[in-house]
């Protein structure tokens, strides 16, 4: 389905306070993303007039969203558009009546000591492989690896201020030894004022820093080149690994 912006002037005016309400909620930006692009794909399969939208006709919409999509994005759309409803037309929300799947629960495989040691030492570019280390060490998932600052660590405490985690909340985690001397080492080498995992301009190796932390379609393409380098079958990848990756990802400079 298209997620275009529908050419509608009026739908074009209840988008701009649908962005307006997100941003003041506070929402994490894949959420603010997702919903989004939910309303848009709404408009577009109902021509932009969806401030009026009965059950009959959201059955439909959903039903057919699923011939296509996951449950997920089912799901997605369902909880943005509740979120136009509520906030931007002020309207009391009548819940839309969707058959789940049963739940199913996957316990993901768990990486031995020495698989964590193979794949750290077969990662070449030193903030990757400080990155996965610490990523591993501190059982923390890819965009709370990725925004950790030099503030974030309380050496005197030895525990890790993970900020923004799942659910918008923080939580603290203990600091093993060893993980502390190794990013003291790293923030050696780069000693940048804000982030513990900063990058570098064009994502070249000694070019001088930016102020944005590593890039995270770069982290993933380097750990599945590592992953596929080492043959490794377990399903443990903390993130998905995007489909175009440069097959050397994981051992640039």
């Amino acid at each position: 389905m298209n997620t275009n912006m529908p050419d509608d002037p009026t739908f074009a005016r209840y988008y701009r306070k649908h962005q307006q309400h997100l941003k003041l909620k506070g929402l994490q930006p894949k959420t603010v993303e997702a919903y989004s692009r939910a309303i848009r794909r709404i408009g577009n399969y109902f021509g932009g007039r969806i401030d009026d939208l009965n059950s009959d006709q959201l059955l439909k919409y959903f039903s057919d969203l699923l011939e296509h999509h996951s449950w997920s994005t089912v799901k997605l759309d369902l909880y943005g558009l509740k979120f136009f409803y509520t906030h931007v037309l002020n309207t009391p929300w009548q819940e839309v009546k969707l058959v789940k799947p049963p739940k199913t629960s996957r316990i993901p495989d768990i990486l031995s000591v020495e698989e964590v040691h193979r794949l750290v030492a077969a990662t070449d570019r030193l903030s990757y492989k400080v990155f996965f280390f610490t990523l591993y060490s501190l059982g923390l998932r890819l965009g709370e690896g990725i925004r950790l600052t030099v503030a974030d660590i309380d050496a005197k405490a030895m525990r890790v201020h993970v900020r923004h985690a799942k659910g918008n909340k923080d939580r603290l985690v203990p600091l093993p030894v060893n993980t502390l001397h190794v990013l003291r080492n790293f923030w050696r080498v780069h000693q940048h004022p804000r982030f513990l995992f900063p990058s570098r301009k064009r994502g070249v190796n000694n070019a001088p820093l930016v102020d944005v932390p590593l890039d995270r379609s770069g982290i993933q393409c380097a750990m599945k080149a590592v992953v596929t380098q080492l043959g490794i079958k377990k399903n443990f990848m903390p993130f998905p690994a995007p489909q175009l990756c440069h097959p050397s990802a994981g051992s640039r400079g």
